[in-house]
Protein backbone atom coordinates (compact mmCIF):
# COMPACT_ATOMS: atom_id res chain seq x y z
CA UNK A 1 0.00 0.00 0.00
CA UNK A 2 1.24 3.49 -0.83
CA UNK A 3 0.96 6.43 1.53
CA UNK A 4 1.72 10.13 1.50
CA UNK A 5 5.25 9.17 2.52
CA UNK A 6 5.78 8.10 -1.10
CA UNK A 7 7.15 11.27 -2.67
CA UNK A 8 7.42 11.56 -6.44
CA UNK A 9 9.27 14.12 -8.53
CA UNK A 10 7.37 14.53 -11.81
CA UNK A 11 9.21 16.48 -14.53
CA UNK A 12 6.92 17.07 -17.52
CA UNK A 13 7.06 20.07 -19.87
CA UNK A 14 3.38 19.81 -20.89
CA UNK A 15 1.79 21.80 -18.05
CA UNK A 16 -1.74 20.51 -18.66
CA UNK A 17 -0.68 16.85 -18.88
CA UNK A 18 1.55 17.30 -15.84
CA UNK A 19 -1.30 18.80 -13.80
CA UNK A 20 -3.65 15.95 -14.75
CA UNK A 21 -1.05 13.30 -13.94
CA UNK A 22 -0.17 14.95 -10.64
CA UNK A 23 -3.83 15.08 -9.62
CA UNK A 24 -4.31 11.41 -10.52
CA UNK A 25 -1.27 10.34 -8.49
CA UNK A 26 -2.31 12.48 -5.53
CA UNK A 27 -5.74 10.81 -5.62
CA UNK A 28 -3.83 7.55 -5.20
CA UNK A 29 -2.04 8.74 -2.06
CA UNK A 30 1.23 10.03 -3.51
CA UNK A 31 2.81 13.37 -2.74
CA UNK A 32 3.88 14.87 -6.09
CA UNK A 33 6.22 17.74 -6.92
CA UNK A 34 5.80 18.94 -10.52
CA UNK A 35 8.52 20.72 -12.54
CA UNK A 36 8.04 21.76 -16.17
CA UNK A 37 11.60 21.61 -17.55
CA UNK A 38 14.81 19.74 -16.88
CA UNK A 39 16.61 22.55 -15.06
CA UNK A 40 13.64 23.17 -12.77
CA UNK A 41 13.45 19.44 -12.21
CA UNK A 42 17.07 19.29 -11.04
CA UNK A 43 16.52 22.22 -8.66
CA UNK A 44 13.42 20.53 -7.22
CA UNK A 45 15.39 17.31 -6.77
CA UNK A 46 18.17 19.13 -4.90
CA UNK A 47 15.66 20.75 -2.53
CA UNK A 48 13.50 17.72 -1.79
CA UNK A 49 13.61 14.09 -0.71
CA UNK A 50 11.97 11.69 -3.17
CA UNK A 51 11.20 7.99 -3.45
CA UNK A 52 10.80 8.02 -7.24
CA UNK A 53 11.40 10.29 -10.24
CA UNK A 54 9.18 10.32 -13.33
CA UNK A 55 10.94 12.16 -16.15
CA UNK A 56 9.72 13.19 -19.58
CA UNK A 57 12.46 12.59 -22.14
CA UNK A 58 11.92 15.50 -24.54
CA UNK A 59 12.05 18.72 -22.50
CA UNK A 60 13.42 22.25 -22.93
CA UNK A 61 16.63 23.40 -21.21
CA UNK A 62 17.61 19.88 -20.16
CA UNK A 63 16.31 16.58 -21.57
CA UNK A 64 15.21 13.69 -19.39
CA UNK A 65 18.25 11.51 -20.11
CA UNK A 66 20.63 14.29 -19.03
CA UNK A 67 18.56 14.97 -15.93
CA UNK A 68 18.52 11.27 -15.04
CA UNK A 69 22.32 11.12 -15.34
CA UNK A 70 22.71 14.07 -12.97
CA UNK A 71 20.24 12.60 -10.49
CA UNK A 72 21.99 9.23 -10.52
CA UNK A 73 25.33 10.94 -9.89
CA UNK A 74 23.84 12.13 -6.60
CA UNK A 75 21.92 8.94 -5.80
CA UNK A 76 22.88 5.83 -7.74
CA UNK A 77 19.81 3.93 -6.54
CA UNK A 78 17.07 6.51 -7.12
CA UNK A 79 14.21 4.78 -9.02
CA UNK A 80 13.49 6.48 -12.36
CA UNK A 81 10.65 6.02 -14.85
CA UNK A 82 10.92 7.71 -18.26
CA UNK A 83 7.94 9.08 -20.20
CA UNK A 84 8.26 9.71 -23.93
CA UNK A 85 6.18 10.33 -27.03
CA UNK A 86 8.62 8.21 -29.03
CA UNK A 87 8.18 4.49 -29.53
CA UNK A 88 11.51 3.77 -31.23
CA UNK A 89 13.41 0.76 -29.91
CA UNK A 90 16.62 2.83 -29.80
CA UNK A 91 15.04 5.29 -27.35
CA UNK A 92 13.86 2.47 -25.10
CA UNK A 93 17.34 0.92 -25.07
CA UNK A 94 18.96 4.30 -24.40
CA UNK A 95 16.56 4.83 -21.51
CA UNK A 96 17.57 1.57 -19.88
CA UNK A 97 21.24 2.29 -20.52
CA UNK A 98 20.75 5.54 -18.62
CA UNK A 99 19.58 3.47 -15.67
CA UNK A 100 15.79 3.57 -16.09
CA UNK A 101 13.73 1.32 -13.84
CA UNK A 102 10.86 1.52 -16.32
CA UNK A 103 9.84 3.29 -19.51
CA UNK A 104 6.38 4.27 -20.79
CA UNK A 105 5.37 5.62 -24.18
CA UNK A 106 2.65 8.28 -24.46
CA UNK A 107 -0.27 7.95 -24.59
CA UNK A 108 -0.51 5.41 -21.79
CA UNK A 109 -3.11 4.07 -19.43
CA UNK A 110 -2.99 5.85 -16.06
CA UNK A 111 -3.81 2.65 -14.20
CA UNK A 112 -0.87 0.90 -15.89
CA UNK A 113 1.46 3.71 -14.83
CA UNK A 114 0.16 3.41 -11.27
CA UNK A 115 0.86 -0.34 -11.23
CA UNK A 116 4.36 0.20 -12.58
CA UNK A 117 5.09 2.88 -9.99
CA UNK A 118 3.98 0.58 -7.21
CA UNK A 119 6.10 -2.27 -8.58
CA UNK A 120 9.21 -0.07 -8.77
CA UNK A 121 8.67 1.19 -5.21
CA UNK A 122 8.16 -2.32 -3.87
CA UNK A 123 11.36 -3.47 -5.54
CA UNK A 124 13.43 -0.51 -4.35
CA UNK A 125 12.32 -0.95 -0.73
CA UNK A 126 12.62 -4.74 -0.58
CA UNK A 127 15.23 -5.74 1.98
CA UNK A 128 14.12 -9.30 2.83
CA UNK A 129 17.25 -10.96 1.49
CA UNK A 130 20.13 -10.57 4.01
CA UNK A 131 22.53 -10.54 1.06
CA UNK A 132 21.05 -7.15 0.14
CA UNK A 133 22.90 -5.69 3.13
CA UNK A 134 26.32 -6.65 1.75
CA UNK A 135 27.94 -3.59 0.20
CA UNK A 136 31.44 -4.80 -0.72
CA UNK A 137 32.59 -7.99 -2.43
CA UNK A 138 35.88 -9.75 -3.15
CA UNK A 139 35.83 -11.47 -6.53
CA UNK A 140 39.14 -13.12 -7.34
CA UNK A 141 41.64 -10.32 -7.89
CA UNK A 142 38.84 -7.73 -7.90
CA UNK A 143 37.25 -5.79 -5.05
CA UNK A 144 33.82 -4.29 -5.69
CA UNK A 145 32.46 -1.39 -3.64
CA UNK A 146 28.79 -1.24 -4.54
CA UNK A 147 27.80 2.11 -2.92
CA UNK A 148 30.68 3.88 -4.70
CA UNK A 149 30.27 1.70 -7.83
CA UNK A 150 34.06 1.18 -7.87
CA UNK A 151 35.57 -2.04 -9.23
CA UNK A 152 39.24 -2.32 -8.22
CA UNK A 153 41.80 -4.73 -9.67
CA UNK A 154 44.78 -5.87 -7.58
CA UNK A 155 44.13 -3.22 -4.94
CA UNK A 156 43.26 -0.46 -7.38
CA UNK A 157 46.40 1.53 -6.56
CA UNK A 158 46.44 3.17 -10.00
CA UNK A 159 43.71 4.76 -12.10
CA UNK A 160 43.98 2.04 -14.74
CA UNK A 161 43.14 -0.52 -12.06
CA UNK A 162 39.97 1.29 -10.93
CA UNK A 163 36.71 1.40 -12.89
CA UNK A 164 33.63 3.48 -12.08
CA UNK A 165 30.58 1.46 -13.08
CA UNK A 166 27.27 2.86 -14.27
CA UNK A 167 24.28 2.39 -11.92
CA UNK A 168 22.92 -0.56 -13.93
CA UNK A 169 26.37 -2.15 -14.24
CA UNK A 170 26.81 -1.88 -10.47
CA UNK A 171 23.36 -3.31 -9.71
CA UNK A 172 23.92 -6.25 -12.02
CA UNK A 173 27.42 -6.98 -10.74
CA UNK A 174 26.12 -6.91 -7.17
CA UNK A 175 23.49 -9.52 -8.06
CA UNK A 176 26.15 -11.68 -9.70
CA UNK A 177 28.33 -11.29 -6.60
CA UNK A 178 25.42 -12.21 -4.32
CA UNK A 179 24.90 -15.36 -6.38
CA UNK A 180 28.61 -16.09 -6.86
CA UNK A 181 29.11 -19.61 -8.26
CA UNK A 182 25.33 -20.13 -8.21
CA UNK A 183 22.82 -19.56 -11.00
CA UNK A 184 21.33 -16.08 -11.16
CA UNK A 185 17.90 -16.52 -12.77
CA UNK A 186 17.48 -14.14 -15.70
CA UNK A 187 13.89 -13.35 -14.70
CA UNK A 188 14.93 -12.38 -11.17
CA UNK A 189 17.61 -9.99 -12.38
CA UNK A 190 15.25 -8.42 -14.91
CA UNK A 191 12.47 -7.99 -12.37
CA UNK A 192 14.66 -6.55 -9.62
CA UNK A 193 16.82 -4.27 -11.77
CA UNK A 194 14.72 -3.43 -14.83
CA UNK A 195 11.25 -3.84 -13.32
CA UNK A 196 9.92 -6.40 -15.78
CA UNK A 197 10.92 -9.34 -17.94
CA UNK A 198 10.32 -8.61 -21.62
CA UNK A 199 12.18 -8.55 -24.94
CA UNK A 200 13.63 -5.06 -24.52
CA UNK A 201 14.78 -5.51 -20.92
CA UNK A 202 16.31 -8.90 -21.79
CA UNK A 203 18.30 -7.37 -24.65
CA UNK A 204 19.39 -4.53 -22.38
CA UNK A 205 20.57 -7.02 -19.77
CA UNK A 206 22.62 -8.87 -22.41
CA UNK A 207 24.38 -5.60 -23.23
CA UNK A 208 25.31 -5.07 -19.59
CA UNK A 209 26.49 -8.67 -19.16
CA UNK A 210 28.85 -8.11 -22.11
CA UNK A 211 30.18 -4.95 -20.44
CA UNK A 212 30.81 -6.76 -17.16
CA UNK A 213 32.67 -9.52 -18.97
CA UNK A 214 35.02 -6.89 -20.43
CA UNK A 215 35.70 -5.48 -16.95
CA UNK A 216 36.37 -8.91 -15.44
CA UNK A 217 38.44 -10.46 -18.23
CA UNK A 218 41.67 -9.30 -16.56
CA UNK A 219 41.28 -12.17 -14.08
CA UNK A 220 41.38 -15.49 -15.93
CA UNK A 221 39.82 -17.21 -12.91
CA UNK A 222 36.55 -15.27 -13.29
CA UNK A 223 33.93 -16.01 -15.91
CA UNK A 224 30.27 -15.14 -16.53
CA UNK A 225 28.65 -18.07 -18.30
CA UNK A 226 25.23 -18.49 -19.87
CA UNK A 227 23.06 -21.18 -18.34
CA UNK A 228 20.69 -22.07 -21.17
CA UNK A 229 17.06 -21.63 -20.21
CA UNK A 230 17.88 -20.32 -16.73
CA UNK A 231 20.16 -17.32 -16.61
CA UNK A 232 23.80 -16.66 -15.84
CA UNK A 233 26.49 -17.81 -13.45
CA UNK A 234 29.45 -15.84 -12.13
CA UNK A 235 32.17 -18.45 -11.72
CA UNK A 236 35.05 -17.48 -9.45
CA UNK A 237 37.69 -20.17 -9.14
CA UNK A 238 39.39 -20.63 -5.78
CA UNK A 239 43.04 -20.21 -6.74
CA UNK A 240 44.12 -21.37 -3.28
CA UNK A 241 42.90 -24.87 -4.10
CA UNK A 242 45.83 -26.25 -6.06
CA UNK A 243 46.04 -29.86 -7.29
CA UNK A 244 47.79 -32.23 -4.89
CA UNK A 245 51.31 -33.23 -5.91
CA UNK A 246 51.51 -36.53 -7.73
CA UNK A 247 52.67 -39.54 -5.69
CA UNK A 248 54.06 -41.22 -8.75
CA UNK A 249 57.81 -41.91 -8.74
CA UNK A 250 59.62 -39.69 -11.21
CA UNK A 251 62.06 -41.53 -13.52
Amino acid sequence: MTTKSNKILLVEDDQNFGDVLRSYLEMNEFHVTLATDGEAGLESYKKGVFDLCILDVMMPKKDGFTLAKEIREKDGEMPIIFLTAKAMKEDVIQGFKMGADDYMTKPFNSEELLQRIQAVLRRSSKKDDPREEIKEFDLGRFHFNFPLRILSFDGGMTEENRSKLSPKEAQLLRMFAMYKNDILPRSEALTKIWGEDNYFTARSMDVFVTKLRKYLKRDENIEIVNIHGNGFQLLVKNTEEQPSPSNETQV
